[in-house]
């Protein structure tokens, strides 16, 4: 009888641990999902929302037209004209100045990924954040000027970005001879954070 009884409770605790690994990451992407509408929401201007029309709400059809207006920005920023426009934004942008520090710094972090290609390697492994541990990063920039003179090494800027949210991590300044230059591509790299190393890159 003592037995049966351990057997049931081992079989519902199996049971809640498996609902727990089912749950988490639909729970995840639900939440995401509704993250990304809100967010989508704020962007779109109700006089361009759809949903400001329609006799019903359709959920998710921010995300669409955000989605269309980013990738018609960036066809625009690839034409003549639309070059010669964002150089006038970049220098307007550059004029002000507190606005000119947050910009200037944010546009250097995305050209840096931008000017990546296949065959420089970004993702590394850094031993992080005690000897024997390792964590996923990705090198930005080796370090010149002041930093190099003072420190007289050859530092590497590299990103080391918390799990789930990629969006936040630390800047580390780390010996380039230090550093284990990866494979994996800068998505694979992205997946194997954001799914707290339950994906696989591959080989």
């Amino acid at each position: 009888m003592i037995k049966k009884k351990k057997s049931i409770a081992l079989k519902l605790r199996n049971y809640f641990f498996t609902g727990v690994i089912v749950l988490v990451p639909i729970g995840f992407t639900l939440y995401l999902s509704k993250f990304l509408i809100n967010f989508s929401t704020n962007l779109v201007p109700s006089g361009l929302n759809p949903n400001t029309y329609l006799p019903y709400s359709i959920p998710g059809i921010e995300i669409f037209l955000t989605i269309i207006f980013i990738t018609f920005v960036g066809g625009l920023s690839l034409s003549f004209l639309g070059k010669k426009f964002l150089q006038i934004i970049d220098d307007l942008f550059k004029k002000i100045p507190i606005l000119r520090t947050i910009y200037s710094a944010i546009g250097q972090m995305t050209d840096s990924f931008r000017n990546q290609d296949g065959n420089k390697k970004s993702v590394v492994l850094v031993e992080y954040p005690r000897k024997g541990s390792w964590a996923v990063g990705f090198a930005t920039k080796e370090n010149t000027g002041e930093i190099k003179s003072k420190t007289k090494q050859n530092l590497v800027n590299v990103f080391v970005p918390t799990t789930p949210n990629p969006t936040s991590g630390f800047l580390l300044m780390i010996p380039k001879e230090d550093l284990i230059y990866l494979d994996m591509t800068f998505e694979e790299a992205s997946k194997f954070i954001v799914s707290a190393g339950t994906s696989t890159p591959k080989n």
